[in-house]
């Protein structure tokens, strides 16, 4: 039996630098290990419910080949011979969106999707969770992908969220490089999504800044002079 990874997650892209990401939290340790997938240039998936991690890639794949969200997520679901019990959620590299929610997941379970976006949840309170998840979303357009990602898991945790409680949770946003630009998991706490935006906020202050400053193949030498200026000593 596949593990019952009952989640409210939001995958989603940047129309101004078409960063993709994906945040997700649930009742069950170590969500960030299972649910997103991401490939630049392709899209992002959340593959959650009585969750098939294989299906990821396998859509990434067919994203990869240029494949819409809605072609790409129809054609695997199709072949998939436990559909009813899976709900994903994809976003393409154009802002194309889809989403599939089986009709054996566990209630309250369903999606809302638009351009850029896609938010999906089962065995939620209700589905004031994603309608809080999707204005979050819609209505933070100036912040950068992973704050808003943050504050509609944030929105989604306050309208209820999983109503077996709370475990775990991970935000991911990957651009053109190797590295990801935000990789950040809760595996295990009491209050995940809190947990996560105070991981957030040091990251802001400690990792982002050398992450930008990193190596990449157009400017291989990286930026280190700038994050060392930064954090010099001021007299």
């Amino acid at each position: 039996m596949p593990l019952n990874l009952t989640t409210f997650s939001i995958t989603a892209r940047d129309a101004r630098n078409v960063t993709l990401g994906v945040a997700v939290s649930t009742k069950v340790p170590a969500v960030g290990s299972l649910c997103p997938f991401i490939r630049f240039g392709a899209g992002a998936v959340s593959t959650q419910a009585w969750v098939n991690p294989g299906l990821g890639p396998l859509i990434l794949d067919r994203l990869a080949q240029g494949e819409s969200a809605e072609e790409a997520l129809g054609h695997v679901i199709s072949a998939e011979i436990d559909a009813e019990i899976r709900q994903l959620g994809v976003v393409d590299a154009n802002g194309g969106s889809a989403a599939h929610t089986g009709r054996d997941t566990d209630a309250w379970s369903g999606h809302r999707t638009g351009q850029d976006y896609s938010v999906q949840g089962n065995m939620l309170v209700g589905e004031e969770t994603i309608a809080a998840m999707e204005a979050a979303f819609l209505g933070t357009p100036a912040q950068d992908l992973g704050e808003r990602l943050l504050i509609a898991l944030e929105a989604g945790q306050a309208a209820g969220g999983d109503r077996r409680g709370r475990q775990s949770a991970a935000l991911i946003v990957r651009g053109p490089h190797v590295f990801p630009l935000v990789d950040l998991r809760v595996d295990e706490h009491p209050d995940p999504v809190k947990e996560l935006r105070r991981i957030f906020e040091v990251a802001k202050i400690e990792l982002f800044p050398f992450v930008k400053a990193l190596p990449t193949a157009q400017n291989p030498h990286g930026d280190f002079a700038a994050v060392r200026a930064a954090m010099a000593p001021k007299d």
